[in-house]
């Protein structure tokens, strides 16, 4: 088994007998870790366009709506970090299959709601379960195929089904919810967990650190509730705009609980985040990089929604047609990221990943008011072409070089940027879009802000991360 020899693991040598291929029993592992991983990016959108029918049906109101996604974020994203590090501690296989069965029974009980309370408990704990699987498979994931061009093909292909599953979601939640009903979607998920639950436990590894010292409670306590309270107020403000009490209230307290947090980390004995961890140049940096990737590709997806639609009048059908190939140009890098990170290393590959979102991003300023279908196409393919490959590097950047009995809590920082990413871009600048006159000048507003950043985000990585190798 490709783990750390400080690390206490059970289970068979998936890596062996060769450093750059994977054996078939390797496969099959990353499958299982792969699906999990596709099956949360999958619910994260896939519920999105069945929305307004769900809300008729359960008679969950058009301001009640946003609670459908909320639901969801809030766990999903507040316990990442806590949920990485007790996998550390108390075994992440044992934990990992805990959270698939946990999000199977959620999403069996969301498909069945029969009021808007059930339907949001089981949304909840599709949250809840979606936090354990995440940092637990990737930290799996990272402990079972070594530093090098085997962890960088798996990261390659998990990253390449975390695009997919986003995208494939507004794809699929469309076309099941007009056929079969919005109901399908969810068990949809429960018939993925239950797959994946039947086929982890003969295959995965157990890892664990091989000390257990004692969970730092008021880091956990202080950490989650931030999160939680952060998540909710951007939430909150994507569908009513930054102007409540609300808003402002939850943002202060998720301001203040971090701020604690990060001073009850400097004085714990056994911390919930190494703050020595953080201040590494490739996992603050590596952060930022995936931060800004995450944020504001999902905010170009969300204005060019809009613009599709509102502005071209093109049909759901044709909007999920250009957001498939906007796929398929995602599978096309995913499976050439790998090499180009073995050639370049994966701090150069960020850097130049983040650079080239940026620029096609840019590109997508020249679309009209009365055409541009195909300006768009061609430019959300090729800038989320480089958003993979900026998924993946600022992924390898911030686990490359953790110590083994590590590595839950560096992909649960990793998993917790991507959640924090996906939720702040739309609050902060979708609304924008919205909230102008002429929703086309909104759009353009929008897109050149989010080329900006992230061109600008481009130079800081190059300069916080300092002159690198090839290796790095």
């Amino acid at each position: 088994m490709a783990i750390d020899t400080q690390v206490t693991t059970t289970g068979p040598d998936v890596t062996a007998p060769r450093e750059d291929r994977l054996t078939g029993r390797a496969k099959l592992v990353l499958f299982v870790l792969c699906a999990a991983q596709f099956m949360v990016a999958l619910d994260f959108s896939v519920l999105n366009v069945a929305l307004p029918v769900l809300g008729e049906d359960l008679g969950l109101s058009r301001s009640a709506l946003q609670w459908a996604v909320t639901a969801f974020a809030l766990p999903s994203g507040g316990f990442l970090l806590l949920f990485g590090r007790i996998a550390d501690l108390y075994g992440r296989k044992k934990l990992f299959l805990t959270g698939l069965v946990l999000f199977g029974a959620a999403s069996l009980l969301a498909s069945t709601a029969w009021d808007p309370a059930s339907f949001l408990a089981g949304r909840a704990l599709q949250g809840l379960g979606a936090a354990v699987i995440v940092p637990t498979g990737m930290s799996l994931l990272t402990t079972t195929f070594p530093e090098g061009p085997l962890r960088d093909k798996a990261l390659g292909i998990s990253g390449t089904l975390l695009s997919l599953g986003f995208t494939i979601g507004m794809v699929l939640g469309g076309v099941m919810t007009d056929t079969l009903g919005w109901r399908s979607t969810m068990g949809l998920l429960a018939a993925t967990a239950v797959i994946v639950l039947l086929l982890a436990p003969g295959l995965l590894p157990e890892s664990r650190t091989p000390d257990r010292p004692r969970l730092d409670v008021p880091g956990a306590v202080t950490v989650t509730g931030g999160l939680l309270a952060l998540i909710y107020s951007l939430s909150t403000a994507a569908q009513r705009g930054f102007g409540g009490a609300d808003v402002w209230g939850t943002l202060v307290v998720a301001v203040a609980l971090l701020v604690a947090f990060v001073a009850v980390e400097s004085k714990s004995p056994a911390p919930l985040v190494s703050l020595p961890m953080l201040r590494r140049r490739t996992v603050a940096w590596g952060n930022v990089g995936g931060l800004v990737t995450f944020s504001m590709m999902s905010t170009v997806v969300f204005v060019l929604t809009l613009y599709l639609q509102e502005t071209l009048e093109l049909s759901s059908l044709s909007t999920g047609l250009v957001f498939g190939v906007q796929g398929v140009a995602s599978a096309l890098a995913g499976s050439y990221a790998p090499k180009v990170i073995g050639r370049l290393g994966a701090r150069r590959t960020l850097i130049g990943s983040l650079l080239g979102q940026g620029l096609f991003t840019a590109a997508l300023l020249a679309v009209g008011e009365e055409s541009g279908a195909l300006v768009a196409t061609i430019a959300v393919s090729v800038a989320s072409m480089f958003h993979l490959g900026a998924i993946i590097s600022y992924g390898l950047t911030v686990t490359s070089g953790v110590p083994d009995e590590e590595q839950g809590l560096a992909t649960g920082l990793v998993t917790t940027t991507q959640q924090v990413g996906i939720t702040i871009g739309i609050p902060l600048l979708g609304v924008l879009a919205t909230t102008r006159a002429s929703l086309f000048d909104g759009v353009h507003t929008v897109l050149l802000i989010d080329a900006v950043t992230v061109i600008a985000a481009a130079a800081l990585v190059a300069i916080g991360l300092g002159r690198t190798g090839k290796a790095s």
